[in-house]
């Protein structure tokens, strides 16, 4: 169900979350700034930095990235490790794990809409059971603070 925010929780099922909400850009401009390793640096600020962050210059299907992981940029947590399945125009696929996270399948989808914008999707698949629910918790609460964060960039850019 869509708030005011034009935000939208779905809980597929256990070991997956997924969120939703309208971007004033284009699907594939979106997209396009999802590849990049400093909008993905923004998104996630100042809840989680990367440092060393090791990613190929250009990504494309098997690319293999990681970072380090600081909570609020002074807490160091885990290395997190991602390997790029699928990326279309509109779509991107990853599979990721590290520290206590052993599996974060995570797809991000960028549908068009009417009037030039565009409605993004973070969907993960995680563990099920007792081990996946923190993990599902730290997803809704991150995703909704990746959401806001992609509201405040597609304000700068629109």
């Amino acid at each position: 169900m869509f708030d005011g925010s034009k935000t939208c929780w779905v809980e597929a099922a256990m070991g997956m979350v997924r969120m939703s909400v309208e971007l004033p850009v284009p699907a594939e401009t979106a997209a396009a700034l999802a590849r990049k390793p400093d909008v993905m640096a923004f998104v996630l600020s100042p809840v989680l930095r990367l440092r060393r962050l090791e990613v190929p210059a250009r990504l494309e299907v098997g690319a293999r990235g990681r970072a380090r992981l600081w909570w609020f940029g002074v807490l160091p947590t885990w290395t997190h490790h991602l390997v790029v399945d699928r990326l279309d125009p509109t779509e991107i696929r990853t599979s990721e794990h590290g520290g206590p996270v052993r599996m974060w399948n995570h797809r991000l989808v960028f549908v068009p809409l009417p009037g030039g914008g565009c409605r993004y999707t973070d969907e993960i698949e995680v563990e099920d059971g007792w081990r996946g629910t923190p993990v599902r918790l730290f997803a809704r609460l991150m995703f909704g603070h990746r959401h806001r964060r992609w509201q405040v960039l597609a304000q700068l850019i629109s």
